[in-house]
């Protein structure tokens, strides 16, 4: 896969359709399996930003062009307004429309960031993935009040552990998942690897009440 980095909000990278059949997805499903398209952009999301260091954070906009052996996909990242009512786009407008858009890989992005019924924001079960080094941080952190209200999962990948938080929307207020977040990050750190490449490729260790069991077994 071929990456330009465009600025600090955009990037934009190639990739051909052997590549996607060599990372096991078939050229079609890609436009008509929304699970498995998502499943391959988060995948090359995750290259870009080791490459690149192009961290996602908030909702995305995504420029897709098929070419005869590939796609070139365009990704920027929303900025807030200045007065912090919505986001914005941060390119000039002559130029966004001059770029292909394609609605299916735009739509992968639907359950990331689910977006309330009058487009105003964002709503929905909060989740994050975060990434531990060593073992003995997760065990430090399980010891910590407060935290068996979230549901957890933890995972093994490539020498790392990955904790899986999900905070659900009618149990937690705005102000006790940051709390509860600044907790976690006291210990782990968030990750641009998606839970999807987790599950995929990684090793469940404990399906759930992550902290819990670890105090169980780990006193």
């Amino acid at each position: 896969m071929e990456i330009e980095r465009i600025n600090d909000h955009t990037v934009k990278f190639y990739i051909s359709y052997l590549d996607i059949e060599e990372r096991g997805f078939d050229r079609e499903e890609i436009w008509y399996n929304r699970e498995r398209s998502e499943e391959l952009f988060w995948e090359m999301m995750d290259e870009v930003h080791q490459e690149e260091e192009f961290l996602v954070e908030g909702p995305l906009w995504i420029q897709v062009q098929a070419l005869d052996k590939g796609l070139e996909v365009l990704v920027t990242k929303a900025q807030l307004s200045k007065d912090g009512q919505k986001f914005e786009l941060p390119v000039p407008d002559e130029k966004v429309k001059d770029l292909p858009v394609d609605e299916h890989i735009e739509e992968m992005l639907d359950h990331h960031f689910r977006k309330s019924d009058d487009d105003s924001g964002y709503e929905g079960d909060l989740e994050f993935l975060l990434t531990f080094k060593d073992f003995e941080d997760i065990i430090s952190l399980s010891k910590r009040t407060n935290l068996d209200s979230i549901n957890t999962k933890l995972y093994s990948f490539e020498g790392k552990y990955y904790l899986f938080a999900e905070f659900p929307e009618d149990l937690f207020e705005e102000d006790d998942i940051d709390n509860m977040l600044s907790i976690l990050l006291e210990y782990g750190q968030e990750t641009s690897t998606t839970i999807h490449r987790i599950i995929e490729y990684g090793k469940l260790i404990i399906e759930e009440s992550v902290f819990a069991h670890l105090r169980k077994h780990f006193k």
